[in-house]
């Protein structure tokens, strides 16, 4: 989609703070953290929310959350624990509709969040 935010940054065409990218994910990292380590997971490809995602591409789907727990050993917080979180729909926070899964970590993480 043209207007789309994280559509460009996985073209490229908006820099962003890579930490992984390969043929199907793009992950970088929030331009406004929530916790010591907070990067986005987004598949190249444009789809809504999570839910869209799930019901058109299992493989994707899949993709994405490898990648993110690949950045989470990457960022050196998978023994420590992390949080992977994706908002679906407004009601839920998504302020950008192109799912993205968060990987926060760095910290411990109290819960409930909000």
């Amino acid at each position: 989609m043209s207007d789309c935010l994280f559509c460009a940054i996985a073209a490229g065409d908006i820099p962003a703070d890579v930490v992984h990218a390969d043929d199907d994910v793009v992950a970088f990292r929030d331009l406004n953290p929530q916790a010591p380590v907070h990067v986005l997971v987004i598949p190249r490809a444009h789809y809504a929310n999570a839910g869209e995602l799930a019901a058109a591409d299992e493989h994707l789907t899949a993709r994405v959350l490898a990648a993110a727990a690949s950045v989470a050993r990457q960022e050196g917080i998978s023994d420590a624990g992390y949080r992977l979180v994706a908002n679906t729909g407004d009601d839920a926070g998504q302020s950008v509709h192109h799912v993205h899964v968060h990987v926060l970590g760095g910290r411990s993480l109290t819960w409930p969040p909000g």
